[in-house]
């Protein structure tokens, strides 16, 4: 009898599921959250057609994502959808504030809230914190597990120009007036990496610089050199994503702050010594083609203005 009970209780309602059982439920939960996930993108693409509205900015891990919802792969996507939302809202006097939300989904979401940072050439760095923070609060209570990213440029629209209201501008400044007394501050960072060769590496590094306004370059292989120049809070938010990353080493090697007052976008290109952010290789050569030519780099540097940065990385003079 003690035996039929123990089998009763195994086999009843109230039973402990399988490991195969539990892995089956998280399985489908995933899939069905990845859809959610296609779904909203899907409908912001309908909404907002404009790439200076709606811009994907990652397309190979919404790729995955796709796969995975239709049941193309097993395999979990490794990267998250990330994507811009560009938000104009009405400030001081008629005149329209723009504001970037800097969007990446996690794989749990909508069961977590999304990561998103709110951006503009209008905060400085307390109030971009506190607009953000207040956001988070904001999905937090309102949002939970249900698809947000609308209720959260909404959000935007609704309530981001009071951050700059009140600590930026009084009754008698306007915004170009306030602007003109904010410092830009105009940042070069040159990074190190013990290697570079991972390609999902190479592309977010490009895509990221391109995301965030960024010029300058990379060079793959062995050592991995990357300059990144542009405003500082986004040479700082790339910096800050590319160290996350899995790394054997890398680090800042050098970095130069120019402190523009009142600084336009003119006197910004000025200071600029790439037109872009590229990826430029030298010669490759090595058993795995992947160490570079370092006097042909030297010469780009050159070329570029920015030799004496060649002994901050190497220790030698170039030639």
């Amino acid at each position: 009898r003690g035996s039929g009970r123990r089998a009763r209780r195994r086999d009843g309602p109230g039973a402990p599921h399988t490991h195969q059982e539990v892995n089956e439920g998280l399985e489908m939960a995933g899939r069905e959250g990845a859809e959610i996930q296609v779904s909203e993108l899907e409908l912001l693409s309908s909404m907002f057609p404009y790439e200076e509205e709606f811009a994907v900015t990652d397309q190979v891990a919404v790729a995955e994502l796709k796969h995975y919802a239709e049941s193309l792969s097993a395999e979990v996507p490794a990267s998250r959808a990330r994507f811009v939302l560009n938000v104009k809202a009405e400030g001081p006097g008629a005149s329209m504030v723009e504001f970037s939300m800097c969007c990446a989904l996690p794989f749990k979401y909508p069961a977590v809230p999304p990561e998103i940072t709110v951006r503009s050439s209008l905060l400085n760095r307390s109030q971009q914190i506190h607009l953000n923070s207040d956001l988070k609060t904001y999905l937090l209570q309102n949002c939970s597990g249900e698809p947000c990213m609308l209720s959260a440029r909404q959000w935007v629209k609704d309530h981001a120009v009071a951050y700059i209201d009140r600590e930026l501008l009084s009754s008698s400044v306007t915004t170009s007036d306030a602007v003109q007394a904010e410092d830009i501050i105009f940042t070069r960072l040159w990074i190190y990496s013990h290697h570079i060769y991972n390609k999902q590496k190479r592309k977010n590094i490009i895509d990221w610089a391109k995301e965030l306004s960024l010029s300058g370059f990379c060079m793959p292989g062995k050592p991995g050199v990357v300059c990144v120049e542009g405003l500082q809070n986004s040479c700082e938010e790339f910096w800050s994503r590319i160290r996350r990353l899995t790394w054997k080493r890398i680090l800042i090697r050098h970095r130069e702050d120019v402190s523009l007052k009142g600084g336009t976008c003119d006197e910004i290109q000025k200071l600029r010594r790439f037109s872009t952010l590229e990826e430029k290789c030298f010669d490759a050569h090595g058993p795995r083609g992947n160490h570079m030519d370092l006097g042909q780099l030297y010469h780009f540097l050159e070329e570029k203005g920015c030799a004496d940065i060649f002994q901050m990385y190497f220790g030698v003079e170039g030639h």
